[in-house]
Protein backbone atom coordinates (compact mmCIF):
# COMPACT_ATOMS: atom_id res chain seq x y z
CA UNK A 1 0.00 0.00 0.00
CA UNK A 2 1.21 3.74 -0.43
CA UNK A 3 0.25 6.79 0.92
CA UNK A 4 -2.33 8.57 -0.16
CA UNK A 5 -4.84 11.11 1.23
CA UNK A 6 -7.61 8.97 2.03
CA UNK A 7 -5.41 6.78 4.04
CA UNK A 8 -3.96 8.98 6.15
CA UNK A 9 -7.12 10.91 6.36
CA UNK A 10 -8.52 7.18 7.81
CA UNK A 11 -5.01 7.22 10.23
CA UNK A 12 -6.08 10.56 11.52
CA UNK A 13 -9.36 10.45 12.67
CA UNK A 14 -8.67 7.00 14.41
CA UNK A 15 -5.86 8.56 16.18
CA UNK A 16 -7.28 12.31 17.06
CA UNK A 17 -9.59 10.10 20.07
CA UNK A 18 -5.96 9.58 21.87
CA UNK A 19 -5.92 13.19 22.58
CA UNK A 20 -8.74 12.34 25.51
CA UNK A 21 -6.31 9.98 26.57
CA UNK A 22 -3.36 12.67 27.70
CA UNK A 23 -2.99 15.55 28.89
CA UNK A 24 -0.54 18.82 28.45
CA UNK A 25 2.66 19.20 30.01
CA UNK A 26 2.27 21.50 32.90
CA UNK A 27 5.52 21.89 34.28
CA UNK A 28 6.78 24.19 31.42
CA UNK A 29 3.59 26.87 32.90
CA UNK A 30 2.98 28.51 29.14
CA UNK A 31 2.74 25.07 27.53
CA UNK A 32 0.03 24.29 29.51
CA UNK A 33 -1.58 26.93 27.52
CA UNK A 34 -1.53 24.42 24.36
CA UNK A 35 -5.51 23.43 23.26
CA UNK A 36 -5.65 19.54 24.21
CA UNK A 37 -7.73 18.62 21.50
CA UNK A 38 -4.96 20.38 18.88
CA UNK A 39 -4.25 17.57 16.48
CA UNK A 40 -1.81 17.61 13.35
CA UNK A 41 -0.36 15.16 10.38
CA UNK A 42 1.86 15.65 7.86
CA UNK A 43 3.92 13.20 5.19
CA UNK A 44 6.35 14.33 2.75
CA UNK A 45 6.93 11.53 0.44
CA UNK A 46 9.83 10.48 -1.63
CA UNK A 47 8.50 12.76 -5.04
CA UNK A 48 7.99 15.39 -2.47
CA UNK A 49 4.71 15.27 -2.27
CA UNK A 50 3.11 16.64 0.84
CA UNK A 51 -0.48 14.94 2.98
CA UNK A 52 -1.83 16.52 5.97
CA UNK A 53 -4.31 16.23 7.90
CA UNK A 54 -5.58 18.80 11.10
CA UNK A 55 -3.34 21.16 12.47
CA UNK A 56 -0.66 20.13 10.49
CA UNK A 57 0.47 24.27 9.70
CA UNK A 58 0.26 25.10 13.20
CA UNK A 59 3.60 26.26 14.70
CA UNK A 60 4.56 24.95 17.97
CA UNK A 61 7.75 24.76 20.21
CA UNK A 62 9.92 21.86 19.38
CA UNK A 63 11.04 21.71 22.64
CA UNK A 64 13.56 17.85 23.35
CA UNK A 65 13.36 17.64 18.97
CA UNK A 66 16.01 20.27 18.68
CA UNK A 67 17.58 17.66 20.73
CA UNK A 68 18.09 16.09 17.37
CA UNK A 69 18.44 18.72 15.32
CA UNK A 70 21.35 20.30 17.51
CA UNK A 71 23.42 16.87 17.11
CA UNK A 72 23.23 16.92 13.82
CA UNK A 73 24.30 20.49 13.74
CA UNK A 74 27.33 20.20 16.50
CA UNK A 75 28.19 16.68 14.46
CA UNK A 76 28.63 18.75 11.29
CA UNK A 77 30.84 21.35 12.82
CA UNK A 78 32.96 19.49 15.20
CA UNK A 79 32.93 15.67 13.97
CA UNK A 80 31.97 12.72 16.27
CA UNK A 81 34.89 11.86 17.80
CA UNK A 82 34.70 15.39 19.92
CA UNK A 83 30.92 14.87 20.48
CA UNK A 84 30.90 11.71 21.51
CA UNK A 85 34.04 12.89 23.69
CA UNK A 86 31.63 14.78 26.29
CA UNK A 87 28.02 12.52 25.81
CA UNK A 88 28.06 8.60 25.22
CA UNK A 89 25.66 6.58 22.90
CA UNK A 90 23.59 4.50 25.57
CA UNK A 91 19.70 4.62 26.19
CA UNK A 92 19.15 4.80 29.92
CA UNK A 93 15.09 3.88 30.83
CA UNK A 94 14.91 6.58 32.91
CA UNK A 95 12.98 9.68 32.36
CA UNK A 96 14.78 12.71 30.30
CA UNK A 97 15.34 15.53 33.17
CA UNK A 98 16.98 11.89 35.76
CA UNK A 99 20.68 12.76 36.69
CA UNK A 100 20.63 10.07 38.71
CA UNK A 101 23.16 7.30 35.86
CA UNK A 102 25.58 10.51 35.48
CA UNK A 103 25.91 10.39 39.21
CA UNK A 104 26.51 6.44 39.80
CA UNK A 105 27.87 5.37 36.68
CA UNK A 106 31.70 5.51 35.95
CA UNK A 107 31.54 6.94 32.45
CA UNK A 108 30.98 10.31 34.29
CA UNK A 109 29.30 11.79 31.13
CA UNK A 110 25.63 11.66 30.32
CA UNK A 111 24.73 9.12 28.49
CA UNK A 112 23.32 9.64 25.56
CA UNK A 113 22.34 13.26 23.49
CA UNK A 114 18.34 12.84 24.08
CA UNK A 115 18.63 13.15 27.99
CA UNK A 116 18.54 16.59 29.68
CA UNK A 117 22.18 16.45 30.56
CA UNK A 118 23.69 15.33 27.59
CA UNK A 119 21.57 17.66 25.45
CA UNK A 120 22.46 20.28 27.79
CA UNK A 121 25.87 19.65 26.95
CA UNK A 122 25.29 19.82 22.85
CA UNK A 123 23.93 22.95 23.47
CA UNK A 124 27.09 23.93 24.80
CA UNK A 125 29.33 23.09 21.73
CA UNK A 126 26.47 24.49 19.22
CA UNK A 127 28.97 27.19 17.71
CA UNK A 128 28.36 30.82 18.07
CA UNK A 129 29.58 33.17 20.98
CA UNK A 130 26.89 33.98 22.47
CA UNK A 131 23.51 32.47 23.18
CA UNK A 132 21.27 34.38 20.16
CA UNK A 133 23.96 33.96 17.81
CA UNK A 134 24.00 29.91 18.89
CA UNK A 135 20.53 29.62 17.78
CA UNK A 136 20.70 31.76 15.09
CA UNK A 137 23.11 29.57 13.16
CA UNK A 138 20.99 26.69 14.85
CA UNK A 139 17.47 27.78 12.96
CA UNK A 140 19.76 29.10 9.57
CA UNK A 141 20.48 25.61 9.61
CA UNK A 142 16.89 24.34 9.84
CA UNK A 143 15.95 27.06 7.86
CA UNK A 144 17.50 26.01 4.73
CA UNK A 145 16.31 22.10 4.65
CA UNK A 146 12.63 23.91 4.86
CA UNK A 147 12.89 26.21 2.00
CA UNK A 148 12.17 28.89 3.97
CA UNK A 149 13.85 32.55 4.97
CA UNK A 150 16.52 32.10 8.21
CA UNK A 151 14.16 35.01 9.47
CA UNK A 152 11.05 33.51 9.74
CA UNK A 153 11.98 30.74 12.04
CA UNK A 154 12.14 32.12 15.64
CA UNK A 155 12.25 30.48 19.34
CA UNK A 156 9.11 31.70 21.31
CA UNK A 157 10.10 34.09 24.05
CA UNK A 158 7.32 33.34 26.05
CA UNK A 159 8.09 30.43 26.36
CA UNK A 160 11.67 30.62 26.67
CA UNK A 161 10.85 33.09 29.93
CA UNK A 162 8.85 30.20 30.99
CA UNK A 163 11.49 27.95 30.72
CA UNK A 164 14.18 29.82 32.42
CA UNK A 165 12.08 30.66 35.48
CA UNK A 166 11.43 27.05 36.14
CA UNK A 167 14.29 25.56 35.21
CA UNK A 168 15.58 24.52 38.47
CA UNK A 169 16.29 21.10 37.89
CA UNK A 170 18.18 21.81 34.98
CA UNK A 171 20.25 24.63 36.67
CA UNK A 172 21.49 21.64 38.67
CA UNK A 173 22.43 19.38 36.13
CA UNK A 174 24.06 22.00 33.91
CA UNK A 175 25.95 22.83 37.36
CA UNK A 176 26.84 19.17 37.66
CA UNK A 177 28.47 19.35 34.19
CA UNK A 178 30.38 21.74 34.82
CA UNK A 179 32.09 20.27 37.89
CA UNK A 180 32.70 17.30 35.87
CA UNK A 181 34.02 19.66 33.03
CA UNK A 182 31.85 19.00 30.46
CA UNK A 183 30.56 22.09 29.47
CA UNK A 184 32.81 25.44 28.59
CA UNK A 185 31.56 28.87 29.17
CA UNK A 186 29.10 30.35 31.51
CA UNK A 187 26.66 28.06 33.23
CA UNK A 188 23.66 30.62 32.99
CA UNK A 189 24.58 31.24 28.99
CA UNK A 190 24.55 28.03 28.52
CA UNK A 191 21.22 27.03 30.05
CA UNK A 192 19.80 30.26 27.80
CA UNK A 193 21.18 28.75 24.49
CA UNK A 194 19.31 25.25 25.75
CA UNK A 195 16.10 26.96 26.56
CA UNK A 196 15.92 29.03 23.64
CA UNK A 197 16.70 26.12 21.65
CA UNK A 198 13.66 23.95 23.08
CA UNK A 199 11.56 27.05 22.39
CA UNK A 200 12.05 27.30 18.78
CA UNK A 201 9.24 26.50 17.01
CA UNK A 202 8.38 24.44 13.43
CA UNK A 203 4.95 22.69 12.32
CA UNK A 204 4.43 19.35 11.29
CA UNK A 205 4.51 20.31 8.12
CA UNK A 206 8.09 21.25 8.67
CA UNK A 207 9.30 18.44 10.70
CA UNK A 208 8.26 16.00 7.71
CA UNK A 209 10.30 17.64 5.74
CA UNK A 210 13.49 17.82 7.50
CA UNK A 211 12.60 13.73 8.05
CA UNK A 212 12.07 13.45 5.06
CA UNK A 213 16.27 14.73 4.07
CA UNK A 214 17.26 12.32 7.20
CA UNK A 215 15.05 9.43 5.62
CA UNK A 216 17.14 10.05 2.52
CA UNK A 217 20.50 10.32 4.69
CA UNK A 218 20.75 14.51 4.53
CA UNK A 219 19.72 14.52 0.72
CA UNK A 220 16.79 15.94 -0.44
CA UNK A 221 15.44 13.69 -2.65
CA UNK A 222 13.80 16.36 -4.88
CA UNK A 223 16.35 18.75 -5.32
CA UNK A 224 19.17 16.52 -4.53
CA UNK A 225 20.96 18.55 -2.32
CA UNK A 226 22.83 17.76 0.74
CA UNK A 227 22.44 18.77 3.87
CA UNK A 228 24.41 16.86 5.90
CA UNK A 229 26.75 13.72 5.85
CA UNK A 230 25.40 10.04 5.35
CA UNK A 231 27.01 9.69 8.93
CA UNK A 232 25.79 12.12 10.57
CA UNK A 233 22.72 11.16 9.68
CA UNK A 234 23.01 7.21 10.53
CA UNK A 235 24.46 8.30 13.96
CA UNK A 236 21.06 10.61 14.82
CA UNK A 237 18.94 7.86 13.27
CA UNK A 238 20.11 5.46 15.53
CA UNK A 239 19.73 7.09 18.29
CA UNK A 240 16.50 8.17 17.80
CA UNK A 241 15.03 4.56 17.38
CA UNK A 242 17.12 3.51 20.72
CA UNK A 243 16.63 7.13 22.89
CA UNK A 244 14.06 8.98 20.82
CA UNK A 245 11.09 8.72 22.65
CA UNK A 246 12.50 9.01 26.58
CA UNK A 247 11.52 6.28 28.72
CA UNK A 248 8.87 5.30 26.11
CA UNK A 249 11.84 4.50 23.47
CA UNK A 250 11.83 0.60 23.79
CA UNK A 251 8.11 0.48 23.76
CA UNK A 252 8.04 1.96 20.30
CA UNK A 253 10.74 0.28 18.53
CA UNK A 254 9.19 -2.89 19.28
CA UNK A 255 5.21 -1.63 18.31
CA UNK A 256 5.74 0.90 15.47
CA UNK A 257 9.70 0.18 14.74
CA UNK A 258 11.10 3.53 12.54
CA UNK A 259 13.11 6.09 13.72
CA UNK A 260 11.55 9.28 15.51
CA UNK A 261 12.08 12.15 18.15
CA UNK A 262 9.67 12.96 20.83
CA UNK A 263 8.87 16.58 22.14
CA UNK A 264 6.71 17.53 25.42
CA UNK A 265 5.15 20.53 23.29
CA UNK A 266 3.43 17.50 21.41
CA UNK A 267 6.11 17.28 17.94
CA UNK A 268 7.45 13.25 16.77
CA UNK A 269 9.58 13.23 13.95
CA UNK A 270 10.29 10.37 12.04
CA UNK A 271 12.23 9.60 9.19
CA UNK A 272 11.59 5.88 7.32
CA UNK A 273 14.52 4.96 5.23
CA UNK A 274 14.57 5.71 1.41
CA UNK A 275 10.27 6.65 1.67
CA UNK A 276 9.33 9.36 3.59
CA UNK A 277 9.36 12.03 6.35
CA UNK A 278 6.34 12.70 9.16
CA UNK A 279 5.51 15.42 11.44
CA UNK A 280 3.38 14.99 14.27
CA UNK A 281 1.81 17.59 16.68
CA UNK A 282 -0.10 16.91 19.53
CA UNK A 283 -0.03 18.58 22.73
CA UNK A 284 -1.97 16.17 25.11
CA UNK A 285 0.76 13.69 26.02
CA UNK A 286 0.89 10.13 27.78
CA UNK A 287 2.38 9.41 31.48
CA UNK A 288 6.23 9.57 29.20
CA UNK A 289 5.76 12.96 27.52
CA UNK A 290 5.12 11.36 24.24
CA UNK A 291 1.91 12.76 22.10
CA UNK A 292 -0.97 10.25 22.49
CA UNK A 293 -2.41 11.11 19.03
CA UNK A 294 0.82 11.01 17.83
CA UNK A 295 2.26 7.51 19.00
CA UNK A 296 -0.80 6.06 17.61
CA UNK A 297 -1.18 7.73 13.80
CA UNK A 298 2.69 6.40 13.63
CA UNK A 299 1.82 3.26 14.70
CA UNK A 300 -1.15 3.11 12.33
CA UNK A 301 0.99 4.50 9.28
CA UNK A 302 3.51 1.89 10.36
CA UNK A 303 1.29 -0.83 9.90
CA UNK A 304 -0.68 0.36 7.00
CA UNK A 305 2.65 0.85 5.33
CA UNK A 306 4.66 -1.84 6.33
CA UNK A 307 7.31 1.11 7.28
CA UNK A 308 9.22 -0.94 10.04
CA UNK A 309 13.23 -0.76 9.82
CA UNK A 310 13.68 -3.15 12.65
Amino acid sequence: MQISTQLLETIYNRARTETKAGSVATYIPELAKANPDDFGLAVFDATGTLYTCGFSSKFFTIQSISKAFALLYTLETFGHEAVFSRVGKEPTGDPFNSIIRLETSSQRKPFNPFINAGAIVISSMLPGTSPHEKIENLCDFLAHMIDTNTGTLQYNTDVFLSEKATGARNRAIAWFLKELKLIDGDVEEVLDTYFMQCSIMLSAEALAKIGLILAFDGIDPVSRQRFFSENSAHICKSLMITCGLYDGSGEFAVETGIPAKSGVGGGIIAAVRDRMGIGVYGPALDSRGNSAAGLTALKLLSEALDLRVL
